[in-house]
């Protein structure tokens, strides 16, 4: 059955068209000469006039998303950022029918955590007690130390954490949280990855104990300095060593050892802002290398000159689809 007009995609020019507009009309300088444009521009055709709508149901919930998104591409930027604050507000477009549930994702993205980073960014922080927590690209964590413990609760992304000796009396225990279970270090430096339905960490020095959240879990294993395992809310995979792949974006890059191109374009995505899309005829190409995280454009183009692959970007960029070349 042929898809009706109402139901087929919409053009994603025509949704930038859309944001442009957006953006124009809420830039408090409006007027009366750009209405009438809109409008003419929204009568141009069907496709026009379903993009609208669909930007008017986008502007009615955009006082509920969290300012990060909201006021940024509403606040007229300076033209070096407007690109950006247009490539945002295209890509809310694309998924606006799915807003009320990324509203409800808000909370567990993190978009309200103490510590955050945005995609291809990375910080470290030091905490009250002397350890440092490293976030690596589009994190977000909370810290909660009180007189009994010390808390990190890691709600999305990645963290290095080198855990400091507690000079408090009553050395208290030093915890990472995911929506998975509960990490214990235990005299330690390691990484935790938080991915959906399940968590990895990695011991770099020290030991971790992993305790999963459910209650009917197995024992809590113990991961030695050179382990790694992922773990899920009921249970802990098979420890393996911990390889290079784990820990490589401590150094800038992304350590690919045979890893599948489709693989490859989700990891990659994770370190620049848009969406990273790999052709199925070339998805199960196998990948490897070092390539930088700081500037994926770079690592795209390592990409090109070693293997039969095409990159193709849209939308300035935001778009970036993989194919054979």
């Amino acid at each position: 059955m042929h898809r009706t007009a109402r139901s087929a995609p919409i053009a994603p020019h025509v949704l930038e068209e859309a944001a442009d507009w957006l953006m124009r009309l809420n830039a408090g300088m409006v007027t009366d000469e750009d209405r009438a444009a809109c409008e003419r521009w929204r009568q141009t055709s069907p496709d026009h006039a379903r993009a609208w709508a669909r930007a008017e149901r986008l502007l009615n919930k955009l006082g509920s998303l969290p300012p990060s998104l909201a006021m940024p591409a509403l606040d007229r930027p300076p033209e070096n950022g407007r690109r950006a604050a247009l490539a945002k507000l295209s890509a809310l477009l694309l998924v606006v029918p799915m807003a009320r549930t990324a509203c409800r994702l808000a909370e567990e993205r993190g978009w309200t955590a103490d510590l955050r980073t945005a995609a291809g960014e990375r910080r470290e922080r030091q905490l009250a007690d002397g350890s440092r927590v490293t976030l690596n690209t589009a994190t977000a964590v909370d810290v909660r130390f009180d007189a009994a413990q010390r808390f990190v609760q890691l709600r999305a992304g990645e963290i290095l954490v080198h855990t400091a000796k507690d000079a408090s009396v009553m050395r208290r225990p030093f915890y990472v949280s995911t929506a998975d279970g509960l990490l214990e270090a235990l005299g330690t430096r390691f990484s935790v990855r938080r991915e959906e339905g399940r968590t990895r960490v990695a011991v770099l020095e020290g030991a971790v104990r992993i305790e999963p959240r459910s209650a009917e879990a197995p024992a809590r294993p113990i991961l030695r300095a050179g382990e790694q395992a992922w773990f899920t809310a009921n249970g802990v995979s098979p420890v393996m060593p911990a390889d290079d792949t784990a820990t490589a974006w401590i150094r800038g890059m992304l350590s690919a050892d045979r890893m599948r191109l489709a693989d490859f374009a989700a990891e990659l995505a994770r370190y620049r802002n848009g969406i990273v899309r790999c052709d199925p005829a070339v998805a199960n190409l196998r990948i490897s290398g070092a390539f930088p995280v700081a500037d994926t454009d770079r690592a795209l183009a390592m990409l090109v000159s070693t293997y039969p692959v095409a990159v193709s970007t849209r939308m300035g960029g935001y778009w970036v689809n993989l194919s054979a070349r």
